[in-house]
């Protein structure tokens, strides 16, 4: 079984149109959807829209996959933050200095998700399935840094292929497909400084609920007698962090929370 962890962005989806095109053997494509009120609904919208029918039309099988509780019911990741009983935190959180927090958002909403569909459709640890990652080339420090489940071995087609970001855009437009927006979470703590500001500005909605998230973890933490903690590295609320002047300092701006290779910065 080989199949391609998905993620909706550049690199994943310069794979989708490399399997179209029969240069990777990859016949199914996995997305691990995060939640329809977690995922940025740029990146839903073009899967829906773009992906998807391309997909259908080369051939490829795109499946979009969700938690599923061991009850049958599903949970989103937005779901889990406001879990009233969840004391600990799935995503990485800025602390006061700036530095991130542990995190299990990938390896529960992604990883896990993916691992158990590949279970599910025969992939034992004795015969484990081929999974296909799009780190590009540009992005090689990336790769090898999460453990391997049982039942899979990872593979980057990109890598074997010699080909960087923008080679993966060019592969897009070539394939008369729009090139697609950074894929993440729209209250991702890894997004940059740029991408929160253009987020207040030109999606005021998004960063409402971002605020408000922010809000309601550090309720919590509060009840608990624990420090507040930030979705910014600025140590500050982050209606407060992120300004529509645009005047902040950017101390090591260097994540952009991008979901884009699947596997969701790891």
């Amino acid at each position: 079984m080989k199949v391609i962890s998905y993620g909706g962005g550049v690199q994943s989806t310069a794979l989708l149109v490399l399997a179209a095109h029969r240069e990777i053997d990859y016949p199914t494509f996995l997305f691990a959807n995060v939640g329809d009120d977690s995922e940025h609904p740029a990146t839903l919208a073009y899967i829906r829209d773009v992906a998807v029918p391309y997909a259908v039309r080369a051939g490829i099988d795109l499946q979009r996959l969700k938690r599923v509780r061991r009850d049958g019911t599903s949970e989103t990741l937005m779901q889990r933050l406001n879990r009233q009983d969840t004391r600990s935190i799935p995503i990485p959180v800025r602390m006061a200095n700036g530095a991130p927090g542990r995190r299990s958002c990938t390896a529960d909403f992604k990883i896990r998700v993916v691992g158990r569909w590949l279970r599910e459709h025969g992939a034992p640890a004795a015969e484990p399935a081929t999974v296909g990652i799009g780190i590009s080339l540009d992005e090689i420090h990336r790769a090898n840094r999460r453990r391997c489940e049982p039942h899979e071995r990872i593979e980057y087609p990109l890598l074997d292929l010699r080909l960087r970001r923008t080679d993966c855009e060019r592969i897009i437009e070539e394939a008369g497909l729009p090139v697609p927006p950074k894929s993440s979470c729209f209250f991702c703590p890894f997004r940059t400084v740029g991408a929160w500001r253009q987020q207040r500005r030109d999606e005021p909605e998004l960063f409402i609920k971002s605020v408000q998230l922010e809000e309601t973890i550090n309720a919590r933490r509060s009840a608990l007698g624990r420090d507040p903690v930030y979705l910014t590295r600025y140590g500050r609320p982050l209606a407060e962090a992120i300004t529509d002047s645009g005047t902040e300092r950017r101390p090591y701006d260097i994540g952009d929370g991008s979901c884009d290779s699947g596997w969701c910065m790891t």
